[in-house]
This record gives C-alpha cells, sequence and structure tokens, in this order.
C-alpha cells in the first residue's frame, strides 16, 4: 500500500484510463452505470411481483432489490477487473519497475467511482417511491470503504492466480454466479426455507452486503455488532489477499 501510495500518479492515470475504455464506444456513455442496474431491477420487479404477489411491493422491493444490485455490480466487476488486470498490462509491466499491486488497486478505485455515479438512480427511486430517509445515509461512505476493502482483498487474492492458472478466471466466473444466488442480493432472506438459512447466515459476503444495504433500505446505522463483525472479515480479507500478493509478486513476470 505504501508503494501503491508513492505511484498515486500512476493509479489515478490508471483509474482514469479504465474509466474511459469502459465507455469509449457507448453512445451514452457514464449514463449506462447508472442505467443497467436500474433496468435490471425493473425486470426483477416484473418477474418477481408474479411469483410472491403484493408482499413485494409493500416492502419497497425496487429500493431492496436495486442497492443489492448495485452491490453485487461493484463486487462481481471488480472481481473479474482484477484478474484480468495484470495479464492486461503485462507490457508496462515488463518495462517499467511499478509495483503490481497498483493494477488490482485502480480496478477497484476505478469500481468505486462507478459505484457512486449508480447511486444516483438509488437516490431517485428512494424519493419516487416515497421511502423513509434517514441520516443514516451519511453513514454510506463507510460502508463502501468496507465493501471496497473486502473486494480489494478478493481482488489480491485472486489476480497472481489468474496469472499462473488462466482457468481460474473461467472458475471464479461460475463461482461468482453461484455466490450470487447464496447472498440475498435479489431476494429476501425472509423467504429462504429455515433450514437452509444457515447457509446465507454464514456467508461473509452477505455481512457485507448488509452494512451496504442497511443505511439504504433499512434507514438505520448497522448495529455495532453486525459492524465489528464486517469490519472483521473486510480486514481479514484484505490482509489475506494481500499477503498472497506479496508471496507471489516476484514470479508474476515470469507468467504474463
Amino acid at each position: 500500500m505504501k508503494e501503491a501510495f508513492l505511484y498515486r500518479d500512476l493509479v489515478r492515470a490508471l483509474v482514469a484510463r479504465d474509466l474511459k475504455v469502459r465507455y469509449r464506444r457507448s453512445a451514452i456513455g457514464f449514463l449506462w452505470t447508472m442505467l443497467q442496474p436500474l433496468l435490471t431491477m425493473l425486470v426483477l420487479q416484473l418477474v418477481f411481483s408474479k411469483i410472491f404477489g403484493a408482499s413485494l411491493t409493500y416492502s419497497n422491493y425496487p429500493v431492496y432489490a436495486l442497492s443489492g444490485i448495485l452491490f453485487w455490480n461493484f463486487f462481481s466487476q471488480c472481481i473479474v477487473a482484477s484478474m484480468n488486470s495484470l495479464r492486461g498490462n503485462a507490457q508496462l509491466l515488463q518495462k517499467l519497475p511499478v509495483p503490481k499491486a497498483v493494477f488490482p488497486i485502480s480496478t477497484v478505485i476505478s469500481g468505486v467511482v462507478n459505484l457512486v455515479f449508480a447511486l444516483i438512480p438509488l437516490f431517485g427511486l428512494l424519493l419516487v417511491t416515497g421511502h423513509r430517509l434517514s441520516w443514516s445515509l451519511f453513514f454510506l461512505p463507510i460502508s463502501i470503504l468496507l465493501a471496497a476493502l473486502f473486494t480489494l482483498g478478493a481482488g489480491l487474492l485472486l489476480s497472481p492466480l489468474a496469472v499462473f492458472f488462466s482457468d481460474v478466471v473461467e472458475l471464479i466466473g461460475v463461482l461468482l454466479t453461484l455466490l450470487m444466488y447464496l447472498t440475498p442480493v435479489i431476494y429476501p432472506e425472509a423467504i429462504i426455507p429455515a433450514r437452509l438459512r444457515w447457509v446465507v447466515h454464514y456467508n461473509p459476503i452477505r455481512s457485507i452486503l448488509e452494512v451496504f444495504r442497511d443505511p439504504i433500505y433499512n434507514s438505520k446505522v448497522p448495529p455495532l455488532s453486525h459492524l465489528s463483525v464486517s469490519l472483521g472479515i473486510a480486514v481479514l480479507a484484505f490482509a489475506f489477499g494481500a499477503w498472497i500478493f506479496r508471496r507471489s509478486s516476484d514470479r508474476i513476470p515470469f507468467y504474463i
């Protein structure tokens, strides 16, 4: 992290490049960041309302679903981008003595920028649906920081593995799909059969998700007990990912 800070100008340039490349050929550019999760939520609202009836309407399912989608898009897209970041910058890594960690770090930072833009339609949805607004929304920067720390840890862990074993990218793509269904991103946790709730309860991603969702959907700051657990998970994920990355970084140039 100290080396990444010393190369902060490079990180800033990589973030700007990632954002430009992502929307280079898009007619509406950054608007897709806001429009895509909103359209996904509308599709889910149509599908789930026919299955679960009016109960989702009364509990303001659109806000619940959109907040979960924003979190999951940030997490999954950052993981995939982190795994591809080292191979995608192979020429730069081979020519310049730069810290290799700046590449997964820059992908997570660009993901945070996209997430901030994607929050705009969510705030609009809160107003349109008459959802109760609370001072807890000011807690969102801390929620985003925890999500970013957890995601960066996972990215640091997986990015060297994706260099050493190219199949890891495909495997993680499948696992991310499975994890999405094991995490209450688009469905209320209450619909899970009691005998299976332990699977969701012990899912570490769920803890991070709920810290992100509580200030928005539940209009409250996460309880201290829940917040401390989520902070511990995020710090452990980051520490373990950084340790693995540091041990593997010297071998990366020989595989890209």
